[in-house]
């Protein structure tokens, strides 16, 4: 009985060890060969060295919407920092938002735009989603925010 517990044991360690190392699929982590790490063995940050995100705005009100339409908007930002800004992954509070981002790293100085569309198929009232970016920023994310009003035809 003891041989058969250590054998289920040494089994558990290994493939937990295994399958932790594995890197996960839409993963918000980012390479470590891209990241500047700010912080220092004394506890000052030099941020000024870091890519900055900048929107110019962060929060998109589509207004009334009938119910079934499909809605996009362009969130423009600029990277205002002193290195390049890579946007690791943007994920939505809803299956009813989808994002799409640049895919390659941004240079000081340049700017892009995050897409964020919206179906409001099935929604009704008033909706308000979440947009988050993750980057090599510090913080490592920025929260964006759409919202509209869904009336059914009839309510117009």
């Amino acid at each position: 009985m003891k041989k058969h517990f250590i054998i289920i044991l040494f089994f558990v360690v290994v493939s937990g060890i295994f399958f932790s190392c594995k890197s996960r699929n839409g993963s918000t982590e980012l390479p470590a060969g891209v990241i500047t790490n700010p912080n220092t063995a004394n506890g000052t940050v030099d941020k000024y060295a870091l890519p900055i995100i900048s929107f110019e705005k962060d929060f998109h009100d589509f207004g009334k919407l009938i119910s079934g339409e499909q809605v996009t908007y362009s969130f423009k930002f600029k990277n205002t920092g002193k290195s390049l800004l890579i946007i690791a992954n943007v994920s939505t509070s809803c299956g009813c938002t989808v994002s799409s981002f640049p895919k390659q790293p941004i240079k000081p100085g340049e700017g892009a735009t995050i897409d964020v569309s919206f179906d409001s198929k099935d929604r009704h009232g008033l909706q308000t989603k979440s947009i988050t970016v993750f980057s090599n920023t510090q913080p490592p994310s920025t929260i964006l925010r759409i919202q509209s009003s869904v009336v059914e035809p009839d309510e117009i």
